[in-house]
């Protein structure tokens, strides 16, 4: 039987219906509109609370069978170092080898050199003609080390027949008649596997949007097929010349639905070609602009879901940034940990056995056909202005979802666990082989972390000697004040300032005691309306510069009378108010200043 309904233990439940759903959900709002219950996403598509079954689905077939390959990084930019690392990853179970260049788009500060010493001591003791997969992330080094390696291996006499080399040419990085000339000479000389990559990453790792990241994939494979055709390539061999590579970060349905987008996307293209179409093949890493540099510990939480959706959503490669990326250049520990998540999901979890597993979901459905128009939209604009006319209409739009994601994250509306929510101030630092290297300039897409705001914050109190603190000044009993207490701990924490809990009575004791500068009134608001501009004004008299937790509604003007300066409560910007803070204590050589005039002088 097809339907869940109809399975004998479930027979003995009645049917229910949306409209009896909705009338229960009604009940839960209690007059507000549903419409709250909608989310949506940064390309501004809905994402509803509940979906239907998509009943007419069918997979959408990746290019491989069964579990997709894993690829570990190779990026230390030493030769020995890089060589010890493909060994180990290998004998540890990679399936296969992503080589990371200097100043390539997954580079993030580090790299190999594109030279032929640097590649053939990589490689060495590598038996490269067991077809295990070798992936080129190479950025602008592309065609140099392309060449450098097909004389490698004619110095091997392994026959390109043999090898399975996916060279990564880009014409977003090389001149798209270089990289088609090169690929076709490649092609002839007998490599079979895709030569240039459609890169995505860029948009990505610059803030942009699932629709923004697609279109500028498709927008170079697309311009990658007219040059290799107008190189000489037939249509036929220049679809296989061509591969994908895309980001895959922490939200999961969003992920698995941008890769199926993909298929979808490129089938159509190829249709407009003439071409039957044919599972395109796809690399997928995991996204730098997800990883954090504090509590990095969380990040083996978003690799691991971004590669279990990476690898749902048909993947075909999949490569894990070690959990220290953003700290530097990860050492053995961090890279075993990246090696393992993904044979976690592949060997234990079996991942690989279903096809397509979020075809017939209904959410997923929905947002995979949304985002696929959204992105021919995007897409349909390169090709009426040409792709170099494009780029910088591109670039502005990303830059606007950048924007938007750094406000919601300031107001925590987009929280970062370990970084916005939940910050330990008090972490041990973590090894890297090297500290982290400037990532180099990219104009049209610049790249950004969203953890980036908060972390300088953190860099400033940490910067300062001592540690800076607020003093929390707890009013009425525990079931009073402590939701408000841990909102605001967690709130100053997030900006590298420590919390201290009153302990005793006496308040103004308490804060003297606490060594803070600082103070946030935390209560109800019950005890707000009896308590809070009398204490107020006792530890303004203290010396605080006074903080309340929550909304002041009717109370704000008695309360700035008795010396609150800010009222910090979800949806305020966290990031400015705690700006503020900082400079302000930055600033402070005796007493501290009134809020305006510290501010003005931080200016």
């Amino acid at each position: 039987m097809s339907d869940f309904a109809d399975k004998a233990f479930a027979s003995a439940f009645p049917a229910v219906d949306e409209a009896q759903w909705k009338g229960l959900v009604a009940r839960v709002l209690k007059g507000a509109a549903f419409e709250k219950l909608v989310g949506q996403t940064y390309d501004g598509l809905p994402i509803q609370p509940l979906y239907p079954r998509a009943r007419d689905a069918v997979a959408i077939p990746a290019a491989h069978e069964g579990a997709w390959e894993s690829l570990a990084r190779v990026d230390q930019p030493d030769a020995a170092g890089a060589h010890a690392q493909t060994l180990t990853d290998l004998e540890n179970g990679s399936h296969g080898l992503q080589l990371v260049l200097e100043g390539a788009t997954g580079a993030y500060g580090f790299g190999l050199a594109p030279d032929l010493d640097t590649l053939d001591h990589a490689l060495d003791s590598v038996i490269l003609e067991t077809g295990l997969p070798i992936v080129l992330d190479a950025g602008a080094s592309g065609t140099r080390a392309a060449v450098h390696l097909a004389a490698l291996l004619a110095a091997r006499q392994v026959a390109p027949a043999d090898v399975r080399i996916l060279f990564g040419l880009d014409i977003l990085h090389e001149d798209a008649g270089l990289c088609a000339t090169t690929a076709l000479r490649l092609h002839k000389a007998g490599f079979s596997a895709p030569i240039l990559v459609a890169d995505g990453r860029r948009a990505h790792r610059a803030g942009g949007t699932e629709a923004q990241e697609l279109a500028l994939a498709l927008a170079c494979a697309l311009g990658s097929l007219r040059a290799l055709e107008a190189a000489g390539m037939s249509l036929e061999e220049a679809r296989g010349a061509i591969f994908f590579r895309l980001a895959a970060d922490a939200d999961q349905f969003l992920t698995i639905a941008k890769l199926r987008a993909l298929r979808l996307l490129w089938a159509q293209i190829e249709v407009a070609c003439g071409l039957v179409p044919k599972p395109a093949l796809v690399h997928a890493e995991t996204a730098w602009r997800m990883m954090t540099r504090r509590d990095p510990y969380v990040n083996l939480l978003r690799t691991t879901t971004a590669a279990f959706s990476a690898g749902l959503g048909g993947a075909d490669l999949v490569s894990v940034l070690p959990f220290t990326q953003a700290l530097g250049l990860p050492d053995a520990f961090a890279r075993r940990l990246a090696r393992n998540t993904q044979l976690v999901l592949i060997e234990e979890a079996n991942l690989g056995r279903v096809t397509d597993a979020g075809a017939g979901a209904g959410g997923i459905e929905t947002l995979t056909d949304e985002m696929a128009q959204a992105a021919w939209a995007l897409f349909q604009v390169s090709e009426s202005q040409g792709l170099t006319a494009w780029l910088p209409t591109l670039s502005a739009q990303v830059a606007g979802a950048r924007q938007a994601r750094l406000k919601n994250i300031a107001r925590r509306k987009d929280a970062l666990t370990g970084t916005s929510e939940f910050p330990d101030i008090h972490e041990k630092a973590v090894a890297v082989l090297a500290p982290p290297r400037a990532l180099g300039d990219d104009t049209l897409f610049p790249p950004m972390r969203l953890s980036q705001d908060f972390e300088a914050l953190r860099d400033r109190a940490d910067a300062l000697n001592p540690r800076p603190k607020i003093f929390l000044a707890t009013l009425g009993e525990v079931a009073d004040f402590t939701a408000r207490a841990m909102f605001a701990k967690n709130f100053f924490e997030a900006g590298g300032i420590e919390a201290v809990l009153q302990d005793g009575a006496d308040l103004v004791a308490g804060f003297k005691a606490s060594g803070a500068k600082l103070a946030c009134l935390c209560s109800s608001d019950a005890i707000y309306a009896v308590q809070a501009v009398d204490v107020a004004r006792t530890l303004r008299d203290a010396g605080a510069a006074l903080y309340l937790a929550g909304r002041p509604g009717d109370m704000e003007a008695a309360l700035k009378e008795a010396g609150v300066s800010r009222f910090v409560y979800a949806g305020c910007d966290v990031v400015e108010i705690l700006s503020e803070a900082l400079e302000r204590l930055k600033n402070e050589p005796g007493p501290l200043l009134p809020w305006g005039e510290a501010v003005s002088k931080a200016d």
